[in-house]
């Protein structure tokens, strides 16, 4: 059984529905989601002028393997609306890996842990949450001294309903 984090964020639309909605389709393609956590929301990061961005950090079970999870990511994000355009624009739904298993994979296309989390605060807050003392398998740091070295300044709040 493989140990997946999914990161899920949402910037257009009812935010809460969407994020929501993402989780009961990753129960159903995905593995059994073990754990979620709260949910939060911070600015656009990379851009500026867009819609606050809600995120959450899901602790997912899976039996499928690494090779073939984007396929079924990009089928949730497609079901939920998404419209694969210009990097970092505005969207109904996003889902990253950032963490399957120990692995390091560095493809063009898949790259596990992902690349930026460690210079995100709007992954390392929920991800702290869930996983402070885990360590990244590739700077050999906890995710709590990621985030205290972090450099994003952004705010990231806890969301309210």
């Amino acid at each position: 059984m493989n140990l997946i984090y999914l990161q899920l964020g949402s910037n257009l639309g009812d935010r809460k529905l969407l994020l929501d909605s993402a989780v009961s389709l990753i129960n159903t393609k995905i593995g059994r989601v073990l754990r979620s956590s709260k949910i939060y929301e911070s600015d656009a990061w990379g851009v500026s002028r867009q819609p606050k961005y809600l995120n959450q950090i899901l602790e997912v079970h899976s039996n499928i393997g690494c090779e073939f999870i984007l396929k079924d990511i990009h089928s949730i994000e497609s079901q939920l609306g998404r419209v694969r355009g210009k990097k970092w624009q505005e969207r109904l739904i996003d889902i990253d890996v950032i963490f399957f298993n120990d692995l390091i994979i560095e493809k063009t296309d898949l790259y596990i842990p992902h690349k930026y989390m460690h210079k995100r605060r709007f992954v390392l807050e929920p991800l702290n949450e869930l996983i402070a003392d885990y360590i990244h398998p590739k700077y050999n740091k906890s995710i709590e001294r990621l985030l205290n070295e972090c450099t994003d300044k952004k705010i990231v709040r806890e969301y309210e309903l």
